[in-house]
């Protein structure tokens, strides 16, 4: 692209005139994405509507019309912009996505044990300089995740840079992007984009234990690789204690805490589906499918009736969903950031003194200060207290950027109940 001149002062306005496709940012936003935040969220950009078609690169320029950055425009998100690069001579084309691409993945190679690890975040959006795009490989299968539809021009250099690094067996692609109205595609599964069909129950190594995953999913595959410490952390303080996993999904939990060697295992999710896999899950790792307790409900009533029951365990473990509707929740809608405190104190009920209460949150929306609130309420209003004595980051594969604490959003602690 060529060089950007600096602009021209617009007569008696003393404001430098802004070119078609360049947008101008109050001072305070300018600095932000000037020091490594990726977003330009569209109240951002004024009372005006940009006229661009999405996709179109977008240069940003602060309040004296010097240049901050280059975007993709989204036209149907409430991120409107995301920064690619923050240099004026460099081009948002084939050659910055190979680039960019190679970098993440020589990262991964020097940071995680691509052998044991069977299910790595090979890119990490815009954290590895690739806003929108999420690469996960399992096993010798690849899934992309678009969050938006602004990279879609992109995709076919991100797949041929892909392939020439990895030759991966297939490239599987899910979108996940959201329009202002909240609403996103649907896919009846992921479209397979590159290669030959997976199977639909592929088995994948993490540390010594094995997990069926699904890479043709629309969605989940079956198994979170940001909770990977989270689940070494229950393996460690599981041994010798009745363990109860709430949301416990396909398991992955249930079976760390038995390679643990809890004492029990008790599972809940409102899915039972979801338990059907599981089962394949304890199976595949060596262990009795059958011996684990695999619990259908909502929560809050399975933990109602355990403490009608007087039932109680010596760890309890929590990672829900940041939403969940009221069907899947049988009959009330759970929202993280106005529920969370009220699980804590259910959870409470029924796990013994001295026992741990393992708490996790993976949406950007609850701070590490609210998260820490909702602990302390929810130990308030069980007439308890709670002392954190382990924490757990995103693992290395997920690296994140100074200036970006969206992209720091999970929050993993065990805490000791007084």
């Amino acid at each position: 692209m060529a060089e950007m001149r600096r602009p021209s002062r617009r007569p008696g306005r003393g404001l430098p005139i802004v070119r078609k496709n360049t947008v101008r940012l109050a001072p305070d936003i300018a600095h932000r994405v000037r020091a490594g935040h990726p977003w330009v969220y569209r109240e951002a950009l004024g009372p005006r509507a940009l006229q661009a078609e999405p996709g179109t690169p977008i240069d940003i320029v602060d309040d004296e019309g010097e240049f901050v950055g280059r975007a993709l425009y989204d036209a149907d998100s409430t991120i409107a912009l995301r920064v690619f690069v923050r240099r004026p001579d460099v081009a948002i084309d084939a050659e910055l996505i190979k680039a960019r691409v190679r970098g993440a993945l020589e990262l991964r190679k020097r940071i995680v044990d691509l052998d044991k690890l069977g299910h790595v975040r090979l890119v990490n959006a815009e954290s590895d300089g690739l806003p929108g795009i999420v690469v996960e490989r399992y096993g010798e299968y690849l899934v992309v995740q678009l969050y938006t539809s602004a990279v879609a021009n992109l995709r076919t250099a991100l797949y041929d840079a892909l392939e020439a690094e990895l030759h991966p067996i297939a490239i599987y692609e899910q979108r996940r992007y959201k329009s202002l109205g909240g609403e996103a595609p649907r896919q009846a599964g992921a479209d397979l984009v590159r290669g030959t069909p997976a199977p639909v129950e592929l088995e994948i190594v993490e540390d010594d234990l094995r997990f069926i995953v699904d890479v043709t999913a629309p969605l989940s595959t079956g198994l979170f690789a940001d909770l990977r410490e989270g689940r070494r952390a229950v393996r460690q303080w599981a041994k010798n204690r009745r363990v109860l996993n709430l949301f416990s999904y396909t398991g992955a939990i249930s079976v760390y805490a038995q390679a643990g060697e809890a004492a029990e295992v008790c599972a809940v999710d409102v899915a039972a589906k979801a338990h059907a896999r599981a089962r394949r899950n304890f199976a595949a790792c060596g262990f009795d499918p059958e011996k684990a307790e695999l619990v259908v409900g909502d929560v809050f009533k399975v933990l109602a009736r355990f403490v009608e029951r007087k039932r109680t365990f010596d760890m309890v473990v929590l990672d829900p969903p940041a939403f969940a509707s009221a069907a899947a929740r049988g009959g009330k809608p759970w929202s993280a950031m106005r529920d969370y405190a009220e699980l804590i104190t259910a959870s409470l009920e029924v796990l013994v003194p001295g026992g741990l209460l393992v708490a996790g949150s993976s949406t950007h929306k609850m701070s590490a200060g609210d998260f820490e609130l909702a602990l302390a309420d929810g130990a308030l209003a069980a007439d308890t207290r709670l002392q954190i004595i382990d924490r757990r980051p995103l693992p290395p594969d997920f690296p994140t950027v100074p200036g970006f604490p969206e992209a720091s959003y999970l929050k993993f602690a065990v805490a000791v109940r007084g």
